[in-house]
């Protein structure tokens, strides 16, 4: 299994941003503890990459360096020629993990999940939408059929919804908290909103409802995990109250889910934004571990179409 670092590519904020860029390079260190000799910085994705899923006119401006001062707001983060190449690079670590996943079966990227940002503009901490390039590149380059995109952040994913909404091949699962960012929701194949508060065994109950049916319905050949740690108790911005071992449980079955459709996993990390960032990056980590344990006891080989 092949897991994707980008935290060398570091994001200059101001004292006391909110956006937690520090819990990348503290994620890799604790991954390389037990997988250090797969840990592989991507390329970045390219200028045609990125436009299979968002306006050329948009990337333009992204790499160009001439986003409004209302476009860098609405993203959360300022313009800088950092920020342009670690976006690129978090979209190619995505790519390659697709790649990946689709050859061994299972690989990660330590980073993406950027699922608020739209096809003509960012939002919410993301300035290109990973999960969409990545996938509309594995369709175009008929390495798949179908595509399930499982998002478990605990912000509901409307940028990806957006971006797929009249696309039969992508079916866009989000559970997320119903009172949380973003306030405007985008519809996606199918959305669960859970109450604030709402704790592990409600949380879990709630996805082993939906899970059988997504993977019947759809038979997906690729599935993009957004494993987001923001549904954890302690994080500022998650408003519900699972524990670490129950977001654990949460990614076992989602694991167990795709091993038994047969479906490649390709997992990114999403939001966590816990204080302290150790919090975030336990587990994030354990969501690492459980994928590297299981492709190690059980190594399988899809290969694409």
């Amino acid at each position: 299994m092949d897991i994707y670092r980008t935290d060398r590519f570091v994001l200059p904020l101001p004292d006391g941003h909110r956006f937690p860029a520090g819990k990348y390079a503290l994620l890799a260190e604790r991954v390389s503890e037990f997988a250090a000799d797969v840990l592989i910085e991507p390329e970045a994705a390219t200028e045609s990459e990125l436009a299979l899923a968002h306006t050329p006119d948009y990337v333009a401006r992204v790499l160009g360096g001439t986003l409004s001062a209302a476009e860098q707001r609405e993203i959360g983060l300022p313009w800088s020629p950092q920020l342009a190449e670690r976006s690129r690079r978090s979209v190619g670590g995505t790519i390659a993990a697709a790649r990946s996943a689709l050859h061994d079966g299972l690989s990660v990227h330590l980073a993406g999940g950027t699922h608020h940002a739209y096809a003509d503009r960012g939002s919410g901490f993301c300035v290109f939408n990973d999960v969409a390039v990545a996938t509309r590149l594995m369709l175009a380059e008929g390495r798949v059929r179908r595509v399930l995109v499982i998002d478990l952040d605990v912000h509901q994913g409307n940028g990806t919804a957006a971006i797929f909404a009249n696309d039969e091949r992508v079916f866009t699962f989000s559970m997320h908290g119903e009172k949380n960012f973003p306030f405007r929701k985008v519809a996606s194949s199918r959305d669960v909103e859970l109450p604030d508060g709402c704790d592990d065994a409600h949380y879990l109950a709630a996805l082993d409802a939906e899970l059988p049916a997504l993977f019947a319905a759809h038979r997906p050949d690729l599935v993009f995990y957004l494993a987001g740690a923001d549904a954890y108790r302690g994080d500022r911005l998650g408003r519900l109250s699972l524990s670490m071992e129950g977001l654990w449980a949460r990614d076992a079955r989602v694991f167990d889910a795709c091993a038994r459709a047969h479906a490649a996993l390709a997992v990114t990390m999403a939001g966590g934004y816990a204080q302290p960032i150790a919090d975030t990056v336990t587990i994030h980590a354990g969501t690492v571990r459980e994928a590297w344990r299981r492709a190690s006891s059980n190594p399988v080989v899809t290969d694409s179409l």
